[in-house]
């Protein structure tokens, strides 16, 4: 389940990058200061954290996403129930990246969709997990995942709570509530 998942998520990001025009890796992002070519930088810079060494690296993000992608979907078999140290605790590979990367996925491939004008449209499947995983995090860990640094440099796992309207979506509430406004059509 967990693999079928992350190869789901994997899929729709890797079309995203597949689509982003070439003059468009320098748009800004809704990522605070990230343009698209940084939110593709990050998710690989993430699956190398998963896998424990870094993602080698190419000019060609698509060429480096595949690399990345191949690599934790090899770990995910040959290492899947391998106790990793996260900090959130000790906990199976394939529970980190489920709970970090695969999400990830879904949440940047939003952030490179609203960079490069794709299709901004999360899976409501997705969008009711991230809710749900996201609204259950205690108030004292949910401070820490909106304090910039709080988990290493340069990581912020959710921005500052941006307020949308009570009948909005599902998927505009979890965007709001993770730091991303989903209004906002200028970036």
């Amino acid at each position: 389940m967990i693999a079928e998942r992350y190869r789901a998520r994997a899929d729709a990001f890797e079309a995203k990058v597949a689509a982003v025009l070439s003059h468009q890796w320098d748009n800004p992002s809704p990522c605070a200061r990230w343009t698209a070519l940084e939110v593709v930088d990050h998710v690989i810079d993430m699956h190398g954290v998963m896998v424990g060494q870094p993602i080698p690296r190419t000019e060609d993000p698509l060429t480096d996403f595949r690399t990345a992608r191949r690599m934790v979907e090899e770990a995910l078999v040959s290492r899947g129930a391998e106790e990793v140290s996260t900090p959130a605790g000790p906990m199976p590979l394939e529970d980190h990246v489920d709970q970090v990367v695969s999400d990830d996925l879904v949440l940047h491939g939003w952030d490179l969709a609203r960079a490069t004008g794709q299709d901004e449209t999360i899976p409501a499947t997705d969008v009711e997990r991230l809710w749900a995983a996201a609204v259950s995090v205690p108030a004292e860990l949910m401070e820490r995942f909106r304090t910039p640094g709080a988990f290493g440099p340069g990581i912020e796992v959710y921005g500052p709570e941006v307020p949308v309207a009570q009948d909005a979506s599902l998927q505009d509430r979890l965007l709001g509530y993770v730091g991303r406004d989903p209004m906002s059509k200028n970036l």
